[in-house]
């Protein structure tokens, strides 16, 4: 049974962010959506509220599961016997960063890195760009799960 992990900061979760997990899901036997705590980070959402919200989200698969870890990804990786990590790419840009990290958690604990590219459709989005056009009053309700899209109206105070 293959175990993966989708980590991330997820401050909101997004539609791109569903697609990568929806389609980990449909390749691995177990996929575990794992929030990053950082303390030297402020997030917008708290780490519980991120947690809920993807715990909403991906409800309809049965395989997906939603944790929150701090410290090294593949100290959790271990501590969960999981098998690899899933990332997803928008960009060039992306793939620079995430090889370097790949690398460096391939020699930290033979934790290999799965790259899964972005849909086109999802290939410009994150979750910066989400929460700025958001305070701008843009509407991001194609760019997110109507429940995030709920939840960020309510933190912004629409």
């Amino acid at each position: 049974m293959t175990h993966v992990v989708c980590p991330g900061s997820f401050d909101p979760p997004t539609l791109g962010h569903l697609d990568i997990v929806r389609r980990a899901a449909q390749l691995f036997d177990r996929v575990t959506v794992a929030v990053l705590i950082n303390p030297d980070k402020s997030g917008l959402f708290t780490v519980d509220e991120r947690l809920e919200l993807l715990r909403v989200a991906g409800s309809g698969w049965a395989n997906v599961t939603v944790d929150s870890f701090d410290g090294l990804l593949v100290d959790y990786c271990r501590r969960n016997s999981i098998d690899a990590i899933v990332k997803g790419l928008r960009a060039v840009s992306d793939f620079e960063y995430e090889l370097q990290m790949a690398q460096m958690n391939s020699g930290l604990a033979g934790i290999d890195t799965v790259f899964i590219p972005a849909s086109p459709e999802h290939s410009f989005l994150s979750s910066s760009l989400v929460k700025q056009v958001a305070r701008y009053g843009g509407d991001v309700s194609a760019l997110l799960p109507a429940q995030v899209t709920t939840a960020l109206a309510r933190k912004l105070g629409r």
